[in-house]
């Protein structure tokens, strides 16, 4: 069980780091979404993202403590380049669209291949139409982006950051998924020096990067959970 838990305590001892970016367009609404998840705010007269901002959130976990650590990156194509190399490290991504401006989903193939070419080929992804509060001015079906993330073997969810409505269970998928696949590599490991078999990871505690830091060589012994799982809207 996931618990949300309060938006952070210094003191509170941090079992692991999760790096989470959230890459889309300019304009969507992924500065919104990282307010609304770790202030619990949101302002209209937010401006567009320079470069590369981050902020963090500590939750619990399965009685462990996880401090998310999320990345907003820039949109503005003149900010690629700088933002390319804040993908290193990351655990888990948010793709984001706007569901009002076709455009914004349309990119979506060129974010994702971005992504993919730059971070770890395990990363949890999610799919988020931003701005499902404005139903009357849609352009992209939802069907359209349940069809892609199903193809892409993406979580999915629409979201308001606005009305808060879906961005803390988008933001838990990550995070458990994350969870989930960290767990699963501590059980192998256990499993191994149980048997006496040597492994790297045996008697370590799993702590997934964080900025400046790498991932390491991943071994057969880690497989891959990405599960297209569609979310109630």
């Amino acid at each position: 069980m996931a618990s949300g838990g309060g938006y952070g305590d210094p003191s509170q001892k941090i079992d692991y780091v999760f790096k989470v970016v959230l890459i889309g367009d300019s304009a969507v609404g992924k500065s919104q979404i990282l307010a609304r998840f770790s202030r619990n705010e949101f302002s209209l007269d937010s401006k567009a993202t320079i470069g590369v901002e981050f902020q963090t959130r500590t939750l619990v976990i399965e009685h462990k403590s996880v401090k998310a650590q999320i990345w907003d990156t820039a949109g503005q194509e003149r900010y690629r380049a700088v933002t390319s190399a804040y993908y290193r490290g990351a655990v888990g991504a948010m793709l984001v669209y706007d569901i009002t401006k076709r455009q914004t989903f349309d990119h979506i193939p060129r974010w994702l291949e971005e992504l993919r070419g730059h971070a770890d080929k395990n990363i949890v992804i999610i799919l988020l139409g931003n701005k499902s509060d404005l139903e009357n001015q849609r352009e992209v079906p939802t069907e359209d982006a349940k069809e892609f993330a199903q193809k892409e073997g993406l979580f999915f969810l629409e979201t308001s950051a606005l009305e808060a409505t879906n961005v803390e269970t988008a933001f838990m998928t990550v995070l458990t998924e994350i969870f989930n696949i960290v767990n699963k590599k501590n059980l192998v490991a256990d499993e191994n020096q149980g048997n006496g078999n040597p492994a790297s990871l045996a008697g370590k505690k799993i702590v997934i990067p964080g900025p400046a830091q790498e991932i390491p060589a991943k071994s057969n012994m880690c497989c891959r959970l990405l599960q297209c799982i569609f979310l109630k809207l």
